[in-house]
């Protein structure tokens, strides 16, 4: 599939005046909007290629062009990468945000055909080629590639974000530390038992890896804490995991299925399946009209893609995920490609999981066909290489996937500590987070115990009476 001839739109032009094609002369004084360098000339204008989102996926794709004779500006409303599969860790008191994240300049710093926008992209005018930032600045781009990502879904109940936030961000994670954290603070000053049983019952809304990871997690750092309080025993918390499917780890074959719950099970945490939530409230999670008391609810239940997607005009799912040609460009718009948890695609007739091989896969794979359209060759349908499925259900205990291979108990630990360790990006943090994972393996002890942020007030029965502050939007939401 080769790219259409259309030429491109230039930022802030007159109504009606079209860019020459890639390649041609093009006045300076609108080759780039303000702030964007290009290393070519007027005479030689070199292709722009935007990527907006630094995750996995954008940051594959801007390193797959790093000897490309293009010019790349990276767009994402934070100025740093994030290691998402961890992140339940920060939010469990084991690692800092800074082992997991690392600045995107950094990691892009020697490649010099990149430009790195701390920037909000707002709204995407595929017409003109046009993407608007905040504060209505405007970029051009002859290639787009969207990786945006997505932030957790409560399927049109968007008002229980603030009682059960999700976990997609590093602020996503210092609210959960914060939450998680202060149920032992508030349960040591319980005036009752019944309090105290409240504030020590933590409830996860969904059994994919996320929920089960932190539900596996919860029970070995509140062991960690037995011997700081005096009024409460903290392994006695009670963890709820909310599944509304038939099973939990449902990308896992059924026998690895049935070893996580196992694992679950011995670890006391209870596992509901088949149950849906009704309501969330500051003090309670209803299954139907069962009521579960608790202050302190994790979200891990669904996925809504980035809006920019849906301002594309091509078709979407429900979760607003772009449905992708088989070479990952938009149908109809060659120029412009969707990758990650924005793109929904099929490989050998089976839907792409949105996990972070398939999306730097994919980002590397969409660049390659851009670069194969200015070389005049025809673009290759994405295959995707399922190197393995891993998930960790607490000490010595998880479970991993390769093909008819299967693995569980202490070697797929290992093998899901050695993974994450060599998938990490820089060396600093691969580094830190095995200095902190030995010690916490030797000591039980957690070493990120901060609890920052504005806390909310609590009446005497330690309701919050304000609720806590929303998370920010990933890059592309409003």
């Amino acid at each position: 599939m080769t790219d259409s001839s259309s030429s491109p739109r230039v930022a802030n032009a007159p109504d009606g005046l079209d860019a020459p094609p890639v390649g041609a002369p093009l006045p300076a004084a609108v080759a780039r909007p303000a702030g964007v360098a290009s290393a070519g000339t007027a005479a030689t204008r070199r292709p722009h290629v935007v990527i907006v989102g630094g995750g996995f996926g954008g940051l594959r794709a801007a390193r797959a062009l790093r000897r490309a004779d293009v010019d790349v500006t990276l767009v994402d409303r934070t100025n740093h990468h994030l290691f998402q599969p961890l992140l339940y860790q920060v939010a469990t008191a084991v690692l800092a945000p800074s082992d997991i994240t690392i600045p995107i300049r950094y990691v892009l710093r020697k490649q010099r055909n990149v430009t790195v926008l701390m920037a909000e992209v707002r709204h995407v005018d595929p017409d003109a080629r046009t993407l608007t930032l905040d504060e209505g600045r405007t970029l051009s781009y002859d290639y787009l590639i969207l990786a945006a990502g997505a932030r957790h879904s409560y399927f049109g109940r968007d008002e229980w974000e603030e009682v059960a936030p999700g976990l997609k961000s590093i602020a996503d994670a210092y609210e959960l530390r914060r939450r998680f954290l202060t149920a032992f603070e508030e349960a040591e000053k319980a005036a009752t038992a019944e309090e105290r049983a409240a504030w020590l019952t933590f409830v996860i809304v969904g059994g994919g890896p996320t929920g089960v990871e932190l539900a596996g997690m919860i029970p070995d750092t509140a062991r960690a804490f037995r011997a700081d309080f005096r009024n409460i025993d903290t392994c006695n918390v009670q963890v709820v995991l909310l599944e509304g499917g038939p099973r939990v780890l449902a990308a896992f074959p059924e026998k690895l299925q049935r070893e996580a719950l196992r694992d679950l099970e011995e670890l006391r945490v209870r596992v509901r399946l088949s149950s849906i939530v009704t309501r969330v409230e500051r003090d309670a999670v209803y299954v139907g009209e069962e009521r579960i008391p608790t202050h302190t609810v994790f979200w891990a239940a669904g996925n809504a893609a980035s809006p920019l997607g849906r301002q594309l005009g091509v078709p979407v799912d429900r979760a607003g995920r772009v449905q992708v040609e088989s070479d990952l460009s938009v149908p109809g718009r060659p120029e412009v490609f969707v990758v990650g948890d924005m793109a929904t695609v099929t490989s050998e007739g089976k839907p792409v999981p949105g996990v972070a091989p398939a999306a730097n896969q994919m980002g590397e794979h969409a660049a390659k066909n851009l670069l194969a359209t200015l070389r005049g060759e025809p673009r290759r349908p994405f295959r995707y290489f399922n190197k393995g499925d891993l998930a960790t259900i607490g000490r010595h205990r998880a479970i991993a996937a390769f093909g008819k291979l299967q693995l569980e108990g202490y070697l797929a630990w290992f093998l899901w500590l050695f993974v994450h360790i060599l998938y990490l990006v820089g060396f600093r943090n691969r580094v830190s987070v095995l200095v902190q994972w030995m010690y916490a393996y030797f000591t039980w002890q957690r070493g990120v115990r901060l609890i920052s942020g504005e806390m909310s007030r609590r009446d005497s029965t330690g309701t919050p009476t304000e609720p806590p502050a929303a998370s920010p939007p990933i890059p592309g939401w409003k």
